[in-house]
């Protein structure tokens, strides 16, 4: 079964970009400029969500948004990784609990190893 990524970025640019790249590896994308509510996420049913911090335009931060998919039960064990080229991204990431950060600019191989491997072996969140 083709496995979902649900990828929250503002910038299009960057959002092309890795939905060519997943696309390309086979998964199906889902893709929002905007940001969303853990019961907005809970319906789409993504494996996997790629999060930018700072979404333009939207009340809160991918921070925001972590914290809020983490106490939904129904989006909860959802491997989350945080895209951000802020400096503390590893210390927003802990304290928001997602799964794993990395910082932009990214390497598109070492984003595509990281989700590879959480879908594989899911992290205990």
């Amino acid at each position: 079964m083709t496995k979902r990524i649900l990828v929250i970025e503002d910038d299009p640019d960057i959002l092309y970009i890795i939905d060519d790249l997943l696309t390309d590896e086979g998964f199906f994308v889902l893709k929002s400029q905007n940001g969303m509510t853990a019961a907005e996420i809970q319906l789409l049913r993504p494996d996997l969500i790629l999060l930018d911090i700072r979404i333009f335009g939207y009340e809160k931060t991918g921070a925001d948004i972590c914290r809020e998919i983490r106490l939904n039960r129904g989006t909860k064990s959802i491997p989350v990784i945080l895209l951000s080229a802020e400096r503390e991204l590893e210390k927003i990431a802990i304290d928001c609990n997602a799964t794993g950060h990395i910082s932009k600019p990214f390497d598109l191989t070492q984003l595509l190893q990281k989700i590879k491997e959480l879908l594989t072996y899911p992290a205990s969140v």
